[in-house]
């Protein structure tokens, strides 16, 4: 069975909104929602079909876009490719130019709608940020929770409190304080064991390596409306966190870094090839930054996650 690639997109107004579009009860996955496209012709690019489709789909002429994440997805009846691209900008008046009703969702909203299950890594890869703070792991409470609130005012919207000690109950307060700090304005993911995950019903929970080779066989620990992420390094951790059905990954070391100098880098050539076979949502993490946000897109991933690079001078 060929697969079929589509080329799809996710239109951001400037009030932050989504739209999606309906599709026809008489299509494939009749009467579900979709982010808008359509197929990739033969000897086609993947950004003149976007620009072709939303054209014909919507009347809105794309100015400024970006690959965002590549889903392959296989139905019974049907293998599809989804070349997916954020689109920040465009021209025109979108409507439904093939009577397909159309809806503007805020992010946090698009959970309330249902989609083909190819769409699924998808509707993640539109509720995240391209940035992925992670705490330093040697400071006191005090001044990590000033930094802390410090990054969220300045912009940053995902934070990892990082747990260099596991099981340390310092770092449970911790962590009720940083709840209190991200609560509607940033999501905070947690680590440590999962006995806690019960404790912090509103925080997300980064699992370790070591806990995605203990747990992945048992399945997802948490309910859909928390995230759930993973730290992997190979081909082989990012297979045990699709199994495990996280929300995204972290993907690491992309270059030599401070705190790990002698794990070996990945590069940004295997690093590319790793996400590429990986279907959901990747930050890349280990000697990148802000600097390297473009890049990082470029090799399909998420975005990018850091400690130093993102922590503000407090």
């Amino acid at each position: 069975m060929k697969r079929v690639h589509v080329a799809a997109a996710v239109i951001r107004g400037g009030d932050g909104r989504i739209l999606l579009a309906r599709r026809a009860d008489t299509q494939h996955q009749g009467g579900l929602w979709e982010f808008p496209g359509g197929k990739v012709e033969a000897d086609e690019s993947v950004a003149a079909a976007l620009s072709r489709e939303l054209q014909e789909e919507l009347g809105i002429q794309v100015t400024t876009a970006r690959p965002l994440i590549n889903v392959r997805h296989d139905y019974p009846d049907k293998q599809v490719l989804l070349d997916v691209w954020e689109v920040s900008a465009f021209t025109g008046e979108p409507h439904g130019a093939e009577g397909q009703p159309l809806q503007w969702v805020a992010p946090r909203d698009l959970s309330n709608y249902e989609f083909p299950a190819a769409n699924a890594p998808i509707v993640a890869a539109a509720r995240l940020p391209a940035e992925y703070l992670i705490t330093p792991g040697d400071l006191d409470a005090a001044p990590l929770l000033r930094g802390l609130q410090k990054a969220i005012a300045g912009g940053i919207k995902l934070v990892q409190l990082r747990a260099p000690n596991g099981y340390d109950p310092k770092y449970r307060d911790l962590a009720v304080d940083a709840v209190g700090l991200c609560a509607g304005k940033a999501h905070l993911m947690l680590k440590g064991p999962f006995e806690w995950l019960g404790d912090f019903p509103s925080a997300g929970w980064h699992m370790t390596s070591a806990q995605l080779r203990k747990y992945a066989s048992k399945g997802r620990p948490l309910p859909k409306d928390r995230w759930l992420a993973a730290s992997c390094h190979s081909a082989e951790e990012l297979a045990l966190a699709e199994l495990m059905d996280v929300d995204f990954v972290t993907l690491s070391p992309v270059q030599p870094t401070q705190t790990h100098p002698d794990a070996q880098p990945l590069g940004w050539e295997q690093a590319s090839e790793l996400i590429h076979g990986f279907n959901k949502p990747v930050f890349l993490l280990g000697g990148v930054g802000p600097a390297e946000r473009e890049r990082a897109w470029e090799t399909g991933a998420q975005g990018v996650a850091g400690i130093r690079a993102f922590w503000p001078q407090v």
